[in-house]
């Protein structure tokens, strides 16, 4: 089957050039739940376009009866982070600009949602689907007001347009999915939210980390945020409920790499995730899920070690190591300027874990990051 491929202006520069982002639709033969899958939102977290690229080319060999609702793809979603440069390395992390975190600035519908209760109120005898619906109407309705704003002839800063942009592509998918990789060097695995950790199996990952404190500016998180408020809401009066509403990051190897074992790891998942959830409908696809082990953590028991010196680390533990406490991490090589011998610090761990995140950089100034343990 062929996409429908769109190109949406995004930004024009100083020398008259244009970005654009350019969208995948992928549309069943028959209606049904919306996915919207997209990479590189930070500059050097590469590899999800490659996952991107090889999801394209699976789709194009498949007919239009076997995707029940539509797979929405966006590679390259920020061209201004992937386009940065320093010297030979690729930061890309922040819009030095406006000094933000490209994946901190999103719209938080929960928020502003001060009529909560209410609605809950009003909706508690009503079908799951019809409360779906209605609430993402509401969503729908404040998210079109920032339009105004956003249209004023005093303009805004590029990155309210430009979360704008991204937002008004996924704020009605089902399933979302945001492709990153680590700043540094990190193990593959997933972000997932409460009571979705059955689905988070789906996507056959080793690891996955739930996200149990955040701030509500990523784009995962003001997607479904909204969505876990009104599940909330629900309980407290008294009915159980539960959206199939799902917003998944997975983090696949190195920054500026596109590691193939990463890659083929986002495509297999992801494939698996939409046979799983019956968007794809393709015998002999899927892997069992219920079988498959993965071990959790909370993104609340994560530690990161910052050196405690300036100097070069050494004899540094690897990626993916169990370590207990008191375990030797890292040793820093320190150059003091005290006129005296060089010296190495012993840093240990605090607490049993594992390391499932180090720096690129093995020269730290005091206080920079080193690596980071979950348990």
């Amino acid at each position: 089957m062929l996409p429908v491929i769109e190109s949406i202006v995004l930004r024009q520069m100083a020398s008259g050039d244009r970005l654009y982002l350019q969208v995948y639709k992928f549309i069943g033969a028959q209606p049904g739940k919306k996915v919207y899958i997209q990479s590189n939102l930070h500059g050097a977290e590469i590899a999800g376009n490659a996952v991107i690229h090889q999801l394209i080319e699976f789709l194009l060999t498949i007919n239009d009866t076997d995707l029940t609702g539509e797979i929405w793809l966006v590679p390259v979603c920020n061209p201004m982070g992937t386009n940065e440069r320093a010297h030979h390395f690729s930061p890309g992390r922040y819009c030095i600009y406006e000094a933000k975190d490209w994946n901190r600035i999103f719209w938080d519908y929960e928020k502003e949602a001060d009529d909560l209760v209410a609605f809950t109120k009003s909706q508690l005898h009503n079908d799951l689907k019809v409360i779906q619906q209605n609430y993402l109407t509401i969503i729908k309705q404040q998210f079109t007001k920032t339009l105004e704003k956003l249209n004023s002839s005093s303009g805004v800063p590029y990155t309210e347009l430009f979360a704008y942009k991204l937002q008004n592509l996924s704020l009605d998918a089902d399933y979302l999915i945001d492709l990153h990789s680590s700043t540094n060097r990190a193990l593959d695995y997933v972000y997932y939210f409460q009571n979705r950790e059955d689905s988070t199996k789906h996507f056959l990952l080793d690891f996955g980390i739930l996200l149990d404190k955040y701030d509500g500016d990523a784009f995962d998180e003001a997607f479904i945020k909204p969505w876990l408020a009104l599940e909330a809401c629900f309980k407290e009066l008294g009915r159980e409920i539960k959206f199939d509403v799902e917003a998944w990051t997975l983090e696949l190897g190195a920054g500026m790499q596109m590691n193939p074992d990463s890659v083929a790891k986002g495509v297999r998942g992801v494939k698996n995730y939409l046979v799983q959830k019956r968007v794809l409908q393709i015998p002999g696809l899927s892997d069992d899920t219920k079988t498959h082990e993965m071990t959790f953590a909370s993104s609340s028991n994560r530690k990161k070690y910052y050196a405690i010196a300036g100097g070069i680390v050494q004899s540094r533990i690897e990626l993916g190591t169990q370590v207990k406490a008191g375990d030797k991490l890292y040793q820093i090589l320190t150059f003091n300027k005290e006129g005296k011998l060089p010296s190495v610090i012993d840093v240990c761990a605090q607490h049993d874990g594992l390391v499932y995140d180090v720096a690129t950089n093995q020269a730290v100034n005091e206080g920079e990051f080193v690596l980071g343990i979950v348990s």
